[in-house]
């Protein structure tokens, strides 16, 4: 599928056409294997493949043809979808009124503001995640949170990776041998969430587009500091950043015992050392480029690399070793 819902030949499909073409460009229903029935129903819907019905054969049709429909179905999605996307803000316009109007917190410049009760500080932190939705630097320590938690937190943290932002975690070593926080850090890590264990104790806060945090204000945590003074959350960014820097990385698939989705990844990992692109990969596997891009981001976590560019060449000396 593209990114407007408009389907494409997987790798199957692929592979089937390009079997026709060898074969003088025409097919007969007998030859295709029961293996290969979906793959053909995929040309066909497409138009890649035209049927005929006298001799009940298929015949391959030119890409470029299929190509220009496919692209001028793009485009007039594309017209839809601006034209939708233009009449948002008035639809919202009275939503956004009352949200103006509405009582707010002060931004309390240079200040601490106090949030009290379990169920405010999850509110106030569903705020900010909707407000500073670019970057979340989150630590974790302490025991492992309940089920209905940690699926709440599993929920938001999907949510803000398909908004475009980026998650840095950490969890205490002990996270690596509980099942609920190794099953959660599987899933969260998936879609492109990093996760990370520190073997020394460290305190509990969250920090949104590195412009404010939340800090506990009671040791029980039963209320939170709100903080958006530049100095100190700069300060707690810089802790972060040091104990992000002593942390160790973790293949949470593996120890979840997710054994196809690592498999999936060495494959990932072998193309990406022969010099094939993320569309490349995606193509060759049948994977969506979303997909590819989540199990690149957790190889660059695992090899602590900054560009694709130097992932290739650690895995590369890895492979070589």
């Amino acid at each position: 599928m593209t990114d407007q819902g408009i389907a494409l030949p997987d790798t199957a499909a692929r592979a089937l056409y390009l079997a026709v073409l060898r074969e003088g460009g025409r097919i007969r229903a007998a030859e295709v294997g029961a293996g290969d029935r979906e793959a053909l129903g995929r040309l066909v819907e497409l138009g890649l493949l035209v049927p005929q019905l006298v001799d009940n054969s298929y015949s391959a049709v030119d890409p470029r043809a299929v190509a220009e429909r496919i692209g001028a179905d793009i485009r007039r999605a594309g017209a839809r979808l601006l034209a939708e996307a233009d009449q948002v803000p008035e639809q919202l316009r009275d939503l956004t009124r009352a949200y103006d109007t509405a009582p707010r917190r002060e931004p309390g410049l240079g200040r601490a503001r106090v949030v009290t009760g379990k169920a405010e500080i999850r509110h106030e932190v569903a705020q900010l995640t909707q407000e500073f939705a670019s970057e979340a630097l989150s630590a974790q320590p302490g025991a492992a949170r309940d089920a209905g938690q940690l699926a709440e937190s599993l929920a938001r943290t999907r949510r803000y990776l398909e908004r475009g932002g980026a998650i840095r975690c950490l969890f205490e070593l002990g996270a690596r041998t509980d099942p609920g926080a190794v099953t959660y850090a599987a899933a969260a890590t998936a879609p492109g969430c990093a996760i990370r264990v520190l073997d020394r104790p460290f305190k509990r806060f969250l920090v949104f587009d590195r412009t404010v945090a939340v800090i506990p204000a009671e040791s029980d945590l039963s209320s939170a500091a709100v903080v958006d003074d530049p100095a100190t959350v700069a300060f707690i960014v810089e802790a972060f950043e040091q104990l992000w820097q002593r942390s160790d990385s973790v293949d949470w698939a593996s120890l979840d015992g997710g054994a196809p989705e690592s498999d999936l990844r060495d494959q990932i990992a072998r193309l990406l050392t022969q010099g094939l692109t993320q569309r490349s990969i995606a193509t060759r596997l049948g994977l969506s480029e979303r997909t590819v891009a989540g199990h690149i981001a957790r190889l660059r976590e695992l090899y602590d690399a900054d560009t694709l560019f130097q992932l290739g060449w650690q895995m590369r000396g890895v492979r070589d070793a």
